[in-house]
Parts: structure tokens; C-alpha cells; sequence
């Protein structure tokens, strides 16, 4: 049975449509794994700039080394610049688990815990689950 270019075009077009339902449905799953949560934090005002510059450093560290931690996206209130929310996704609860426990982390906790006067830990489901952050 000979195969003209177009008939292989139209299979390989089909396979390929094929892997990416296959994947998509992957992602899914692995998306319904995953942890997202905010940290919202009040940092003594005093100590902004050196609280910044330990988070910086452990978001930085978090992402680079550990590949269960997706997102560490931190931003502060206009209005109120010593209001922080930090987005954090992991791959999965037992990446979260991992993550409190490395040596980055736990510099982060220590030098920090005199700066940080609340922290509110908020669990959240993703609304358009799927997007990426670029």
C-alpha cells in the first residue's frame, strides 16, 4: 500500500493532534495535584527593605533548585507597601512539604520572623486552571 505525501500529512497532522489531547489531559491531572496558595503578610514597616531582600533571595533559590515549586510571585500593596501577598503553586502537597524544609527556606523563616508582625495562609483553587504565567 503506497502512502501519498498528502495521506502522511494528514496522519502525521492527526498523531500530532492526538499527542496533544493525550498531554493536555496529563496536564489536567497534574494541575488537579497541584497547590496553590497565597501567603498574605504585614512586614514591619522598619524592616521592608531588609524583608525584601530575604525574600528575594529565597524566591530565587526556591525556584532555581526545586522543581516541585512552580510559581513564588510576590507583590505588595500600593497603597500599603508593607502588605505582601505572595502566590505560591507547587507541584503537589508533598513538594510544599519539601520546600518548608530546605536549608533556603528555613534561612528565609528564621531571619524574617522578627520582621513578619502577621501572616495569613489562604488555600486557593485556580478559576482558569490550565493558564500559565509567562
Amino acid at each position: 500500500m503506497k502512502i501519498s505525501n498528502l495521506d502522511l500529512g494528514f496522519i502525521q497532522m492527526a498523531f500530532a493532534g492526538m499527542m496533544t489531547l493525550l498531554s493536555f489531559g496529563n496536564a489536567s491531572a497534574q494541575e488537579k495535584n497541584q497547590m496553590v496558595r497565597m501567603a498574605k503578610l504585614v512586614i514591619d514597616p522598619t524592616q521592608l527593605e531588609n524583608y525584601k531582600a530575604i525574600l528575594k533571595e529565597e524566591i530565587e533559590a526556591s525556584v532555581r533548585v526545586e522543581p516541585g515549586v512552580l510559581t513564588l510571585y510576590a507583590v505588595s500593596e500600593k497603597e500599603n507597601p508593607n502588605h505582601i501577598t505572595i502566590l505560591e503553586i507547587y507541584e503537589s502537597t508533598e513538594a510544599y512539604r519539601s520546600h518548608v524544609q530546605t536549608p533556603h527556606f528555613l534561612k528565609y523563616k528564621n531571619v524574617s520572623k522578627d520582621m513578619v508582625k502577621s501572616l495569613e495562609l489562604v488555600d486557593a483553587d485556580p478559576l482558569v486552571p490550565g493558564m500559565r504565567i509567562k
